[in-house]
Parts: C-alpha cells; structure tokens; sequence
C-alpha cells in the first residue's frame, strides 16, 4: 500500500526530527602527552553549549551528545585546549593534551564579569597557583605566602609577630594617606583588610611625640585566609587592568578563586605539617668589660664625687656578675625560643555533573619565637556549585575562620615598655630573673624589667568571622551563534575582632604610674556587594566574536570599634570592673558606594582583541556624595603569530598590546567634615573639637594607566618573555598637612597635588629540560618602579617618620615621593630612597625519577633605604654590638649619634631564599583506598644575605592599612622601612605528610 505524499512528508518530518534528538554516548580517557598520566579534572563539552563532563581521577570521561555534533571541546589548567573531532560512528575517543607551558590557553579575568585567553590579553596580569602558593615552604599567613611572587609589587612585612601584618604596593606609591593598599575579592566577595589598633598606645607613648601615627603594629585581616584553600590568583596591577572595580582598584585588584569540587568520586586528602621557627637573625650585644661597665655610670676623666661613685658602683655590679657566672645574653633569651609549627588539614570534594562541593577544614597553631606568643587559626569552608538545567546554575561559597594572635609588645614607645626599647639599654650583667619566690628585680636601667613584662603581659588578637558569596546564572538565549546570559553576585564579609592588652599592677613600670591597665577593644565589621549584569556574546562566525557586558554594582561598610581602658586594677584581675579608673572610645565609620558599568570585546581572527568599557562611581565619602565619577578603560592586542601569513615555525607565540584606564581612590571616612571627640570636663560630659580639620569638597583622587608590552613565545611555549612598560599618574593626590596654629587646627585634609610612577617589568619562562624522567621549569622577573611627585600646591614638609633630625621621608615637587632627607652639618639634604633600584625573583621546579621534586624561590631586592632607628636607640643605651669599635678614633656607639641624621640611613638589600622543599610521590600498586602519599621537607625564610644592621630588612613600624579614628592617625603609604625595635622575623623548617583516599 503506498502512503499518501503529505503522509510520506509528515514520515519524513519526524524522521528528521528524531535524528535531531538522537543522542550518542562517547566515552574515553585523556592523558598527558608527555608522561601518559591520567588527567583528572579535565572539562569535555560540547561546543557553544553548556552541555559537558569532567574526567575522574583516572582520566576517564563518558558524555551523551546529539548525533549532530562532530566535536569535542578538551580543556584543563595548564594545557593546550583541544578541538577534537569525533569520526563517525566512534563510542570512543582516548585524547592527549600538551602542556601549555606560555600558559597561551590560561583563562585570565579582565573585568567584573568578563574574561579572555593569556594569548590575547592586552594587559600584564600576574597569575600565581595554589601550588606556587603554598605548595613549596607554606608561610604562616596568607599574604606573608605572597612575598617575591608578584612582579611590580613591593611586599614587606611589617613585623614578625605572629598572626602577620604585611604590606603590598603594587607599581609603587599610590596613595599617600588614602588606601595604599590593593582590594582583594576571594570568590567575588570584598574581603576587609583592615588593621584595626588595639589600644596600646594609652601604655607605650608611642604616638604622643615624633609621629601622631598609630604605631601599634596590628595584624591584616587577609592574614584571616586559609592559603591551602586557594586554587588561583589573579593580580590586576594598574588602573588599565582594574578599571572596572572603580573607585576600589586604585591600588590594584587582587583576584582570589577558591577550589571548587569536580564531579566523579569523592575525593578525601589529608594534610599534615609538624615543624618550627627561630629567630631568622639577633643583631647581638654588647660585651662588656669592668671599664665599659664603669663607664656607664660616667666618664672615666670625671672629678665628680658622684660620677666617681657611680662608676665604681657599676664596676663592682659587673665583676659580681662575672665572678657568678650571671653575665646574660637577654636578647638571645628574649627572641631565642624555638616555636612548634602544627598545621592540619582535611578536604573533601567530588559530586556530579549537576552539584560539585568542596568541604574543607584546617587548624594551624604556632607557638612564637617569644615566650607567651602564638597564633592559631581555625578555618571551615563549604563551596557548592549546582546546575539546575542548561540554563540555570547557582554557587555558594561559605567561610568560617576563627583565629587567635598573642602578639607581645614590641615596636617603638616613649615609656621604656616595649621589649625592644627596654632591651636597648639594659646592659647583660644586671639581674633581671625572679628569685625563688617569683620577685622580679627592678631594672635600674629601664622604666621596665623586660623580663618580667614579657612574663606577665598579654596582647591578644581573636576573631571570629564568616564570608559568604552566592551566585546565580541564568542562560536567556543560546544559538549557534549567540548567547546571552544574566547574573547575580552577592556577596558579605562579616567579623567580630576582640582585642585585649593586659599590663598587671605589680609590673615594674605599672607601680608607680597607673598601676596597671586593661585595654579590652570590641569591634565589628561588615561589608557587603552586589552585582547584577546582564552578557552577550555574538560570534557570526568563526573568525568573529563579539561580548557586550552591562551592570551595576553596590557595596555597603559598617564598622563599629570601641576601645575600653581600665586602671588601677585589682591585683591579679584583669575585668574592665575590677579597676579603679575606666575611659571609654568609640569610633563608628558607614559608608555606601555604587557604580554602573558598560564592557565591550571585539576578538577578530583570534587575532585582534579590541577592549573598551566605562565605570561611573559614586560614594558617600566624596565630598559630593551625589556626583558619578567616569573611569573609562580602553585595550588593544594583536596576536601576529596567529595571522594567515604567519609561518615562523619556532615562534609559537608573538603579540603586541597597550592598555589604557582610570580608576580612583575614595577620601577616607571622615575626611570630609571635622570629628567632635567626647570629653569630661569638671565632671560635665561634653565634645572637643577634633585638631583635624575636614574638608566638605574633598574629591576622590584619580589615577591614569597607560601601559605597553610584548609578549612572546619559541619552542612549542618553552621559552616565553612577557615586556612591560607602565606609566601612571596619580591626580588630586589627598593629604594631611599642618596648618597655622591661628586656624585652631594642627592639620587639614585636602586635594594638594599629583604624582607618577613608571616602570618596567620583565618575565621569562623557560623550560630547559623535558623528558619522561627529567624536567626543569625555570620563571625568571625583574621589576623597577620610579615615583615622582610633579606638582604640590603647598610648601614640602616631612611625613612618616620622626622628623628631619633622625631622617624623614619628605615630599617635595619634582622630586621622587619616596626621597629620604635629614639633617646633616646643620643643613636638610638628601640621604636616602626607599624605593628599591629593582626587584628579581627566580622560581625553579625540577620534577625528577617521576617522583621526586624540588622547589624553590629566590628574591633579590636591590637597592631601598631603611631608617634604622634601632641601632639609634641601641647606641643611646650603649648596648650596640659594636658600640666599643672605633669610627674615626671615636667608639662607634657614640660616634654614630652625632654624625648626623644620615648614619642611620641604611641600605636594605637582600638575597634570600624565600622558599624551598623536597617532595616524594610514593609509587602505589594495588590500593583501593589510598590514591596517593606525599611526603616532603621544606624551608621558609632560612637563608638571607644581607649587609643590613637590624633583624630584618623588611620592616615598618607603623604598619600597613590601619585604620585613622578620632583618636588615632592610621599610617600612611610612604612609612614602610622605619625600623623601631620591631618583633623579629623568623625562619620556618616543616615536614610535610599527604594523602589522597
């Protein structure tokens, strides 16, 4: 019987139609070209659709697809994407992926929502691994983990005390007294970074002369991130790659991706570090005889009865001591104590192709190279990523750190209470112990027993805090050759800091002031942002492709700090109620930001990518909170090794790029109106006038980037160079400058000037040796930045330091900003620069006997001045190692005082081993439940070369990012390098266990 013709049609339609659904499964394994090992974790999909798999830990994949489609899309970190095509009629379909060692194929952020491949970016983006992070010699913090490892910044530490306190300027001096330092966004939320003080001023004096600047020296709140839940970062560094974060990425974006599961078996790894830390180097003391001795009680040419006595007092004290054996090395006991390093940590992760999580969790606890000093850290997270259809997905990271710090008390102070300043002028033969019932001695040296307060103090950090991301995804419309997608990004950074500084009243220097304090400070935090944005990408054809991005974005600050003093304690208590006096402060800062942003990419050929976008900002801390700021950001590449003419065999890689942008600087909070402090006066409660002076016009300042560079590649990727210049400008430059003492005011916020920076940046990676027993992976970066400041509406004056008798960093137009000046043969010259002449920083992994690897980090800074304050005070106490030695038939230590403010200038160059350790893989047979055993040994820090007098010559004594309140000045982006009896770094040696079930 013969069907009909519009029968025969319809047949014909539903055929078609089924073969449309049909679907085929395809499954294989996917291997290292190299080595042939398994690739776990490796992405296969469908092109231009959501459609997609990961492999399992043997490599091994399996993806149902439409009969229609002819290709395979392969991708995973760290090797060349492959377009595969699948024959016909194939079920499958093994693949092996090369190692991209240029990195070409690496995704690379260039905005709040969008991204582009290495080959093509237009800008140079630092990118560092969880491996290069923490996978050689682990640091204790996060940020301290950061150090020598991105080209373009300087990265110090401003002191040793655990819990860490680092400082990060990226491409040079950005910002005077706004944030100097970059944003971090982990998993798309604004992490806080603030430095909040804990009181300690109210016992050290330190702020009360020299230098109005908090010198408390409190940790960063990044310390907070736990560096092995990392799995990539990102450093935007200028204004031409940040552009689009606005108002927040003066100072550079930092882009942190925490490890996300991967679906296939759950996967369980187990961590294990068991080490310790000393004291990385001890300046030394001085040794004294029975004349020296005499000589602390006067000059030996002296007729004075008293001095006559006085020296021989100090003479018998010293032979005593000698003749008992008592001749102690206080310095040594002080910082000598060896710190047990524990570090644990347990993940797991896994799931399916719809929902992947990662659940980890790790308690790190360090004991300090002081007696009652430490850190500890608790650290709970939680990612989970579910795709609910094609169309829609949604993620949620979760994080919960509480962490401890007993920090000691350290740094400069004007009451002879610090460790450091007490040290300084107590000679090793004077008895500082407690006899046997627990009396200590008073020093007759120092308004402290040094020991005694070290004993009986505490300086505790504790926070607690949780960070919070969500996103949701939604796929409006997806063609061959267009899609379009919306989404949501929230995000909120919550945490409580409890501070709480205890001095007992039978402390030496307590007894006849205060008798004894209890400083107990409460603060808490919250930040929150949003981002709505809407992308849509056209591709017409192969050669053509077109992103258009558009969204608004909202972050909201609250942060509410109250410090609470408490004297004249009750003995042996430490309650804010058990004393005889309490004093109360508050500071309270708000704060709302919102901006709107538009984001263009044009890639033609795969050869030509042409960027262009815009950023409107607005804040309540501007002056004119209602007013939009522009921050337009334009790029431009050309890949020319992709072009059809191309056929340079050896050059894999070769492309040209320039980058433009503008981003700015928020006023800080307060800046703008003048702060009324709570006062009693005559027991009536009423408000002073702060001496700060506001300014209801103060503008945000403004930054410019251009930036040029060449990249390229030869060898398949084995060797790359990446070049870059940069050159930003940095306008309406805000300072806090003194005022005539007629106005009622000792200074003023104001809008006083502009500055620049330049410089070149250079990476080359090379890999000499790769075969199947054998390979070496070499990375190479040197760096220089130059700082200028070329315009200043008010006279020069002296910042950060304390004052022009001792050294001062001092701005002056046309000078650079981080000149160093001081007073020598009674005039104010140039003695010094704490910008470094460059930077270099080589990292090596050799992986050899398929098993074994060894890896390490080398950082040469070259160059960058210190203000060695330490030895200043050392000298003054006559206690300087070499205080006997002769400088011009002058002892050193007396000589050094009056030769003028240049002595104590000092070059701050080093060589250092940053990181380095030993692996072994343990080869496995037969194991069902064990995957994998790791064992290794590493080193942090043990190996420096240095010509620089002091602990170390990375150190600021006024610390990084701390907060400015009505009581308090916060520190400024020029005082890094002003070393005032900071607590020492230390060196770190761990052997490490993992294992993978």
């Amino acid at each position: 019987m013969l069907l009909p013709k519009s029968g025969m049609l319809v047949l014909l339609c539903l055929c078609s139609t089924l073969a449309l659904f049909a679907q085929q499964n395809i499954s294989g394994r996917i291997k290292d070209a190299t080595h042939g090992n398994a690739i776990p974790g490796a992405t296969v999909r469908v092109p231009n659709s959501n459609k997609g798999t990961i492999t399992d830990m043997d490599g091994k994949y399996t993806i149902s697809i439409p009969a229609t489609v002819s290709k395979l899309i392969v991708s995973y970190t760290g090797y060349k994407t492959q377009t595969v095509a699948i024959p016909p009629g194939a079920t499958t379909l093994n693949i092996t992926l090369e190692e991209d060692f240029a990195r070409l194929d690496e995704i690379v952020v260039t905005g709040l929502a969008t991204n582009i491949k290495r080959s093509n970016l237009a800008n140079a983006v630092a990118t560092i691994s969880g491996k290069e992070l923490n996978g050689v010699a682990p640091a204790q913090t996060f940020d301290a983990a950061l150090s020598g490892k991105v080209p373009g910044a300087l990265i110090t530490a401003n002191s040793g005390a655990p819990g860490g306190g680092i400082s990060v300027k990226l491409r040079g001096i950005t910002s005077v007294f706004g944030n100097s330092q970059p944003l971090y966004v982990v998993d798309g939320v604004f992490f806080n970074n603030s430095s909040i003080p804990a009181g300690l001023n109210d016992v050290t004096g330190a702020a009360t002369s020299g230098n109005p600047n908090n010198q408390d020296n409190p940790s960063s709140r990044i310390a907070d991130l736990n560096p092995e839940d990392i799995e990539n970062i990102e450093v935007l560094k200028g204004a031409s790659a940040a552009a689009m974060y606005g108002a927040k990425a003066a100072a550079g974006v930092i882009v942190i991706t925490t490890k996300k599961g991967k679906a296939g078996k759950t996967r369980v790894t187990f961590n294990q570090e068991v080490g310790f830390a000393k004291v990385r180097h001890l300046v030394g003391v001085r040794q004294f005889t029975a004349e020296t001795a005499a000589d602390l009680g006067g000059s030996a040419s002296s007729t004075d009865p008293d001095v006559i006595a006085a020296r021989a007092a100090m003479k018998a004290q010293f032979e005593a001591a000698k003749a008992a054996g008592k001749i102690y090395d206080y310095e040594k006991e002080m910082f000598g104590q060896t710190g047990l390093i524990l570090n644990t940590g347990v993940a797991l992760s896994g799931g399916s192709e719809k929902t992947t999580f990662y659940l980890a969790g790790n308690r790190r606890q360090e004991n300090g190279i002081v007696k009652g000093t430490g850190y500890f850290n608790n650290s709970f997270r939680l990612n989970v990523d579910h795709k609910i259809n094609d169309r829609l997905s949604v993620g949620v990271t979760t994080n919960y750190i509480n962490s401890s710090s007993d920090r000691g008390v350290t740094n400069n102070d004007n009451n002879g209470v610090s460790l450091g300043v007490a040290l300084s002028t107590t000679p090793g033969f004077v008895e500082l112990h407690p006899n046997a019932i627990g009396e200590y001695p008073r020093n007759a040296f120092a308004a402290s027993n040094p020991i005694e307060t070290r004993d009986k103090m505490m300086n505790n950090e504790g926070v607690n805090r949780f960070v919070g991301g969500g996103n949701i995804e939604y796929r409006i419309q997806q063609s061959n050759h267009s899609s379009t997608k919306v989404a949501v990004r929230a995000g909120v950074d919550y945490f409580n800091l409890k501070t709480i500084a205890v001095f007992p009243r039978d402390l030496q220097f307590e007894e006849k002031a205060q008798q004894g304090h209890s400083i107990q400070g409460n603060t808490n935090n919250i930040n929150t942002n949003l981002l709505g944005f809407v992308a849509n990408t056209w591709t017409p054809n192969e050669k053509i492709s077109l992103t258009s991005t558009a969204g608004a974005t909202l972050e909201t600050g609250y942060l509410d700090n109250i410090v609470t003093v408490a004297t004249n304690l009750v003995s042996g208590q430490t309650n804010l109620d058990a004393s005889g006096n309490t004093s109360t402060r508050q500071f309270r800062q708000k704060y709302r930001d919102n901006g709107i942003f538009a984001q263009e990419d044009l890639s033609l050929m795969d050869a030509f990518t042409i960027s262009a976008g815009v950023r409107f900002d607005r804040s309540t801390n501007n002056g004119d909170y209602l007013k939009y700021y522009v921050f337009p950001k334009g790029a431009f590449s050309w890949n020319i090794s992709k072009m059809p003419f191309w056929h340079v065999d050896k050059v894999d890689n070769l492309k040209v790029r320039i980058a433009y942008g503008q981003s700015g600087n928020v006023p800080p909070y307060g800046s703008k109106f003048t702060g009324m402090i709570g006062s009693n006066i005559g027991g009536f409660p009423g408000v002073l006038v702060d001496n700060l002076l506001g300014n209801p016009n103060i503008k945000p300042e403004r930054q410019s980037e251009l930036e040029t560079g060449i990249d390229f590649s030869l060898f398949n990727g084995r060797v790359a160079l990446e070049a870059t210049y940069y050159n930003k400008r940095i306008y309406d430059v805000l300072l806090r400058h003194a005022t005539p003492s007629s106005t009622g005011y000792a200074t003023e916020w104001k809008n006083s000037g502009d500055l620049t920076n330049s410089g070149v940046e250079l990476g080359l990676t090379v890999i000499p040796v790769n075969t199947t027993n054998f390979k070496w992976t070499s990375n190479i970066n040197w760096w220089r930045n130059r700082s200028k400041m070329t315009k200043l509406i008010i006279p020069p004056y002296a910042i950060g330091a304390f004052g022009a008798s001792l050294g001062t960093f001092y701005l002056e137009e046309g000078q650079p900003v981080t000149q160093i000046k001081g007073i020598v043969d009674n005039q104010l010259k140039l003695i010094g620069n704490s910008e470094p002449k460059f930077q270099m920083s080589f990292y090596n992994d050799l992986t050899f006997l398929k098993n074994f690897s060894v890896r390490f980090l080398i950082h040469w800074k070259k160059g960058g001045d210190n203000l060695n304050l330490s030895q200043l005070l050392n000298d003054g106490g006559a206690t300087s190692p070499d205080y006997d030695d002769l400088i011009n038939g002058v002892k050193a230590g007396v000589y050094r005082p009056g030769a003028g403010a240049g002595v104590y200038v000092q070059d701050a160059s080093y060589v250092r081993i940053r990181e380095i350790g030993l692996y072994y893989n343990v080869p496995l047979k037969n194991t069902k439940t064990i995957k994998g055993i790791r064992l290794g040994v590493s080193a942090n820090n043990f190996f420096t070369w240095t010509k620089y007098i002091g602990y170390d010559p990375e150190v600021s004594n006024f610390g990084s990012n701390t907060i400015t309140t009505a009581q308090s000045r916060g520190s400024n982006g020029l005082s890094t390098g002003v070393d005032v009896m900071p607590f020492p770094s230390n060196k770190r040696a761990s052997f490490h266990l993992g294992i993978d079930f």
